[in-house]
């Protein structure tokens, strides 16, 4: 929706917010524009976010880079606030259990107490029970995601030519294909969840299935959030951090 000079004036932005909220599944049962109890009004749609863009008075031009900055810097602070849920010690670190959940938790319903008995079955091995993994390994994974497409053909090749999906199939498919360091811990855990009959191999079938679904789970809230920020836009005068827009 950018324009030919990668510039975007507010009106256009508002046109785009108005088009995600008709096509939000939420959205659209709602289109006199109630949401979670409040009405996204003139006041919200001009305040908060779209100011924070382009100015009180609405005259300054969005920069696609700076969107695609804001965009970037939203999402890893997305991800720093779902670690920060399990790091309720701060200890700079989470759990392997708790790593295991956020990788499973968008399972399909028909796999999901299976891989849920795997998650539980980390506290019976020495080695996993007290493994801990940083935020930069918490981040690197969640950026494997976002490249699962090059990732996941990258996994059945590797597959296809050796039969086997070793531990150093997945570490290489990852670096040289999506230029993303896993660490041995990391994939420990992995192999724990999805290496179903404990060959040594692993299923790539299963593993890339409940990484597309969580994908996908992120991307439609992405919708509905931008469309939340509009609606508390109100709020938002003091400071445009995006940690106050998500607050």
């Amino acid at each position: 929706m950018f324009m030919t000079n990668r510039e975007i004036d507010r009106e256009e932005f508002k046109k785009v917010m108005s088009w995600m909220r008709s096509h939000n599944r939420q959205g659209a049962v709602h289109s006199d524009g109630l949401r979670a109890g409040h009405k996204l009004g003139d006041s919200a749609e001009n305040g908060g976010l779209v100011e924070y863009f382009f100015g009180k008075d609405g005259k300054l031009r969005l920069q696609h880079d700076k969107f695609v900055q804001f965009l970037r810097d939203l999402r890893d602070e997305m991800l720093s606030l779902e670690f920060a849920h399990y790091d309720y010690k701060v200890q700079g670190t989470i759990s392997a259990k708790d790593f295991a959940l956020t990788m499973v938790a968008s399972a399909d319903m028909k796999h999901l107490n299976k891989l849920l008995d795997r998650v539980d079955d980390l506290d019976n091995v020495p080695r996993l029970r007290n493994m801990r993994i940083t935020i930069d390994e918490f981040k690197s994974f969640a950026e494997l995601r976002r490249k699962l497409q090059s990732f996941s053909l990258a996994l059945f090749s590797f597959g296809q030519v050796n039969g086997l999906l070793t531990r150093k199939d997945l570490q290489r498919a990852a670096s040289q294909v999506c230029g993303i360091s896993l660490t041995d811990n990391v994939i420990e855990i992995i192999f724990h969840l999805f290496d179903t009959n404990r060959d040594g191999s692993l299923s790539a079938s299963e593993f890339v299935r409940v990484l597309q679904k969580r994908e996908r789970d992120i991307a439609q809230p992405t919708e509905a959030g931008m469309l939340s920020f509009l609606s508390c836009c109100g709020d938002c005068r003091k400071t445009y951090s995006i940690a106050r827009l998500l607050s």
